[in-house]
């Protein structure tokens, strides 16, 4: 994981992601929230900044981003940061659950969600709260929702000092 003064914040991981221009989107959203984020392989396109710069843009300067081999090398940089997996799945809703400084929010793919393993690392599965018809929100959409919800609780949202 991406070792910095910012590495008690909030971050994220993007846990195998399979869509390019989503991967650009976070990263934005990584660099205007600064938070860091770590890109885990196997991704489902070749891993460069040529695959998600037009989402991106020139924000992309600004994020910290770290591309790790796998899931192991992930579990290995938690250094005793809790894991968070966000999930249709998730037994806790979003606004239930107790964010800390550190934490790290993991999404998976687009199209499958995250892998098996992934929440063996999780201390908790959280879902952002959808109408029944619906069966999930676009994952750069997810990350915004849930990384804006847990920077809120940690009074890490940027430009705002703690209460």
């Amino acid at each position: 994981m991406v070792k910095n003064q910012h590495a008690a914040r909030v971050s994220l991981a993007l846990i195998a992601p399979d869509i390019a221009p989503n991967v650009g989107a976070i990263i934005r959203l990584a660099a205007c929230l600064d938070v860091n984020v770590a890109v885990v392989e196997p991704c489902g396109f070749p891993f460069s900044p040529h695959a998600w710069r037009r989402q991106a843009m020139d924000y992309a300067r600004l994020a910290r981003v770290e591309h790790l081999p796998g899931l192991g090398a992930f579990a290995a940089g938690l250094e005793g940061r809790r894991a968070v997996a966000l999930t249709a799945r998730g037994d806790l809703a979003l606004q239930n659950f107790a964010f800390a400084p550190g934490d790290v929010l993991m999404l998976g793919a687009e199209t499958a969600g995250l892998p098996a393993p992934a929440y063996d690392l999780a201390a908790a599965a959280v879902r952002i709260p959808l109408r029944a018809e619906a069966r999930s929100l676009n994952v750069a959409q997810a990350a915004a929702v849930a990384l804006f919800e847990a920077l809120r609780q940690t009074d890490g949202l940027p430009g705002e000092a703690p209460t």
